[in-house]
């Protein structure tokens, strides 16, 4: 298919030159440029926009009339030939103004490379589908209670994008679903960097929630992903699920009040993350959800924590106050996970009735020098198997066989990261006969006789390590 492009204000030879790389499509070469040179001239782009082509917005800045925003509706592109409305530069179109883009009815819409600036919250709707944004720069006017971007339309993509600059209650990024409980069915969230959230109520000021809780027991299957999280103040949960059989992999959360919590629905993933030198780590509420090879190191506050509910079990029809409950953990999986030198360890809640049940903790790697290493409260058939204990802090109430006492031989590597050694205690010491992981939280085979803790002793690199800046956000690859 012929690729046509649409220039704004430019020629055709500089608008190319600086379109912003990274996964875009590339202009034909015998694509004949139509000159657009306002905001009612790319809306005219837009509104006789193929599947395929592409619409290149010169830099500049640019107020959005309140009753005239730049309206994608009824437009389909194709999984191979996406409608793309792009930045002349990355982060060089400015976008001011109530609103910036609205879409309607349509569907494999790229939009990518713009700064967003506008004062209301930027709706991805359930009547679209296949929506991307990306490489954009998220700074939304700093107002109470405005959520920067709401996202429902299924198989949406945000990615490579940089959130920042809220001092406000109201969170970063959203995703539900049409009605009061549906959600949006595989949103995948990657490569972002989400920072410097400094609002300082104690709730509502979340990067990523991902669902709420009259949706919790819809399943989204989203995927959150390789995202950054620096200075995440705003709220307790830097990633906050809300809703069903999700997986938060390989994110890196640093210098964060914010942790990951589960605190609504059943049946989630979370792999591979490094949640390191902030406040909160990870919680959970819900059923049969599987927590491994995660690495918790340096939190002043608590590393892990098995949650207790004010109901056994959320169920369908629930009104929406009984829905906000906490739902106690049952049936969760813990295991291959490191967690050195936090202020608390890992601990439970005796502030609601219903204890967690069920739950298996196994080939866990505790270390640390103060408090108590487990400190659970009341409990129902748990299983502790494999894990190793060590530091000056005290055991705690963790049942005798569950564990070993033992010096593991970490060795912190340059990456900030605390290894075994070649010689330690830990490799090959994993006692789960069905364990549900192949590599470890490096990327690295585990092998069959598996280590204790994230990581799989190995002489050669990680294939994945911390995120830095570089790794995430509209610059990176």
């Amino acid at each position: 298919m012929q690729r046509r492009t649409f220039l704004m204000g430019t020629a055709a030879g500089a608008a190319l030159a600086a379109v912003p790389t990274g996964g875009l499509l590339t202009a034909s070469a015998t694509a004949a440029p139509a000159a657009v040179g306002s905001l009612d001239e790319l809306q005219a782009a837009i509104d006789r926009a193929r599947p395929g082509d592409r619409i290149v917005v010169a830099d500049g800045r640019y107020t959005v009339p309140p009753d005239r925003p730049v309206t994608i509706r009824n437009k389909q592109g194709t999984e191979r030939a996406p409608v793309t409305v792009v930045a002349q530069s990355c982060g060089g179109v400015v976008l001011d103004g109530a609103h910036s883009f609205v879409f309607d009815r349509s569907s494999h819409i790229t939009v990518s490379g713009f700064s967003f600036r506008q004062s209301t919250t930027l709706e991805i709707p359930e009547t679209c589908s296949h929506i991307r944004l990306t490489r954009n720069d998220f700074q939304l006017a700093d107002i109470d209670g405005v959520h920067w971007v709401m996202v429902r339309a299924d198989d949406s993509s945000v990615d490579h994008n940089h959130f920042h600059g809220k001092s406000t209650l109201g969170i970063y990024l959203g995703i539900e679903g049409a009605g009061t409980e549906e959600m949006a069915q595989r949103v995948h969230v990657y490569r972002n960097y989400f920072s410097d959230h400094s609002f300082a109520g104690s709730n509502g000021g979340e990067p990523i929630r991902l669902g709420v809780s009259p949706r919790a027991l819809s399943s989204a299957h989203a995927v959150v992903e390789y995202n950054l999280f620096e200075r995440a103040n705003g709220d307790p949960e830097a990633i906050s699920v809300k809703s069903s059989d999700n997986v938060i992999r390989y994110n890196t959360i640093r210098d964060s009040f914010g942790g990951i919590v589960l605190r609504h629905g059943n049946r989630n993933r979370v792999e591979g993350n490094h949640l390191v030198a902030g406040t909160e780590g990870l919680r959970i509420y819900g059923n049969d959800h599987v927590i491994v090879n995660n690495y918790l190191a340096g939190l002043s506050g608590r590393a892990l924590v098995i949650g207790s509910g004010s109901a056994r079990d959320h169920l369908p029809g629930e009104s929406p106050d009984e829905r906000r409950g906490n739902d106690a953990p049952d049936r969760v999986l813990i295991a291959y996970n490191t967690l050195v030198n936090n202020q608390g360890t890992l601990s439970g809640e005796s502030q609601r009735p219903h204890e967690p049940r069920d739950v298996t903790v196994a080939d866990n790697l505790l270390v640390s020098d103060s408090g108590e290493l487990v400190a659970m409260a009341n409990t129902v058939r748990f299983t502790w198997s494999g894990n190793i204990l060590w530091g000056a802090a005290a055991d705690g109430n963790i049942p005798a066989g569950g564990y070993t006492r033992i010096d593991p031989k970490l060795v912190t590597r340059p990456d900030g990261v605390a290894r075994p050694a070649a010689d330690s205690p830990a490799i090959d010491a994993g006692t789960l006969r069905r364990p549900p992981v192949t590599h470890d939280i490096d990327g690295q085979p585990r092998g069959r006789a598996r280590d204790v803790g994230a990581d799989e002793y190995s002489s050669r690199p990680p294939r994945r390590r911390p995120l830095t800046p570089a790794d995430v956000g509209p610059s990176a690859r």
